[in-house]
């Protein structure tokens, strides 16, 4: 790469990412709010969702399902899985389990359609299923890219922090996935405890752990614990944290994300299993046959979990798009990607489930293409029915990037969704009709000045905190700051101002020794 090349990665379009005035000295003039946001206020779908299937269709795809099931089964590479699979009377050979179709449908009509996550936090708690939507951060790219830096780099410890200090800011952000990116710098075993401490301090909502074999995942159940200020019975009466595994496509499960789905089911923690089956590589290259895939894969972790204990609490994930069949590359925010999701949505309500979905793109960098790639994502999301959002905000490069200004940038699309979704907006009454403010103006005249728009002019539209209104001439004066470097800015004035959510501060000292006690002990074993 040249040095004019690597220049124009770092900077942007006439970047100045250093400058105080503009946009970010009138931020840092508002104080530590930096930027007038939306309230916490989970949306909730008030408009049907999008369902491209007929019946028959519903019919033909939960045939493939259950004939995958039945004819050609799911390989898993844990025993104790096996063993249970075996018990409750399905055909084992090896790590092959083949599943009646009867027996599956009898094991997912035990888990709930709607459930609770309560955080440490109860103001935050979240509910998953019926007409709720909930979004949550990046979780899991192994590299990091803002403006500063200019190029893509291993994450760390601190940009770990960054981002969740983003993830805590924001309102419309409900939920904390994985680590929103993996911090490197720290040893694969005591990772999980660092940043799960620093999850539990910088956030108050709900927590994720990555189902990666015992030690983390029990490890993450008592720092979540503690940090709820529950005794043992307390957490496990209802779920106060979650984990997602993904199968391993086609039609697997592995050792370590089982291992943990079935210690989550046991404590009664809630559980989100969503395979990654990319049609034309993981899956067939037809959409219907690749969501046939991700239902088998999906249907039989959950039967397995209703199995262990009935009733768990469970969600159905889709992460089903396409390649580039030119290059093999994961291609997201597609048109095949938002039907894929929407077909699932109408399976999902079929199986009497919540579903998870993403906010997903293949960009590299925070542009045009990376908007609305994540904007058709997200908005497959709402048409689908999606509950829980994971990658809302701040993802990039198919998931092997998150970005800061990305997330914010991402944050404005929640945003006007949520207000999209504001019943406020086609409420029909006198006040609203206002024919007393269209007889007010009458044939000449305007709205401008008149009682009635003075009443609701801060509220009647929604405002955006990043998005730039002025026509060119004022941007141009303004300084023609770009929308990733205005991102930037408040990025570095969010991060500047942050304040952490109240812990009790022997909550958070418990929390400590636990961490420097399982460092002790060594944390987690690694393959290295």
């Amino acid at each position: 790469m040249s040095d004019d090349t690597k220049r124009k990665a770092r900077t942007g379009p006439k970047a100045r990412t250093g400058r105080s005035g503009g946009r970010a000295g009138a931020a840092a003039r508002r104080g530590s709010a930096v930027i007038e946001q939306m309230p916490w206020n989970p949306p909730i779908m008030v408009d049907k969702p999008v369902e491209p299937l007929t019946p028959e269709g519903v019919a033909a795809i939960h045939d493939g399902a259950m004939r995958i099931l039945e004819e050609i089964g799911i390989e898993f590479f844990h025993p104790e899985a096996v063993a249970l699979l075996k018990e409750a009377g399905c055909t084992v050979d090896g790590e092959n389990v083949r599943m009646r179709r009867e027996w599956v449908m009898e094991m997912v009509a035990l888990a709930p359609s709607q459930f609770d996550i309560t955080p440490r936090n109860p103001d935050r708690k979240i509910t998953v299923g019926g007409n709720h939507l909930n979004f949550g951060n990046v979780s899991s790219p192994p590299n990091y890219w803002d403006m500063e830096i200019g190029t893509k780099v291993p994450g760390t410890r601190e940009m770990c922090k960054d981002l969740l200090r983003l993830t805590q800011y924001f309102n419309c952000i409900h939920f904390a996935g994985g680590y929103p990116v993996e911090p490197v710098d720290i040893h694969a075993s005591v990772r999980h405890l660092d940043v799960l401490f620093d999850k539990l301090t910088i956030c108050d909502k709900v927590m994720h752990a990555y189902s990666l074999g015992k030690e983390r995942v029990e490890d993450v159940m008592e720092m979540v614990r503690i940090a709820g200020g529950h005794t043992v019975e307390e957490f496990e009466a209802s779920p106060k944290m979650y984990t997602n595994i993904n199968s391993t496509s086609p039609l697997k499960h592995d050792y370590p994300m089982m291992d943990g789905w079935m210690r989550l089911a046991r404590a009664n923690q809630a559980l989100v299993v969503t395979p990654f089956t990319l049609a034309g590589a993981m899956a067939p290259v037809t959409m219907s046959g690749a969501v046939a895939q991700s239902l088998a894969e999906g249907l039989c972790a959950i039967a397995l979990a209703q199995y262990i204990r009935p009733g768990a609490c469970c969600a159905i994930g889709t992460f089903t798009s396409n390649v580039d069949m030119k290059t093999g590359a994961p291609a997201f925010g597609t048109p095949e990607y938002m039907r894929a999701t929407q077909m699932t949505g109408q399976m999902a309500r079929f199986y009497g489930l919540p579903m998870r979905s993403s906010g997903v793109c293949a960009a590299n960098v925070p542009d045009g293409q990376a908007m609305w790639e994540t904007s058709n994502s997200l908005w497959a999301a709402v048409q689908s029915g999606t509950n829980m959002v994971y990658h809302a905000a701040g993802w990039l490069e198919g998931g092997l990037i998150a970005s800061p200004e990305k997330f914010i940038m991402d944050c404005e699309i929640l945003q006007q969704i949520q207000r999209y979704l504001d019943p406020a907006l086609w409420a029909t009454g006198p006040d609203e009709i206002a024919l007393d403010a269209i007889k007010s103006v009458g044939n000449d005249g305007h709205f401008f000045g008149i009682q009635h728009t003075q009443d609701r002019y801060t509220t009647a539209f929604y405002q955006p905190f990043l998005s730039d209104w002025k026509n060119y001439e004022g941007w141009e004066v303004a300084g023609a700051v770009w929308t990733p470097e205005r991102a930037h800015m408040m990025f570095k004035e969010i991060v500047a101002n942050f304040e952490e959510p109240p812990m009790d501060p022997a909550i958070r000292e418990e929390l400590a020794a636990f961490v420097a006690r399982r460092k002790e002990e060594g944390g987690a074993p690694t393959d290295f």
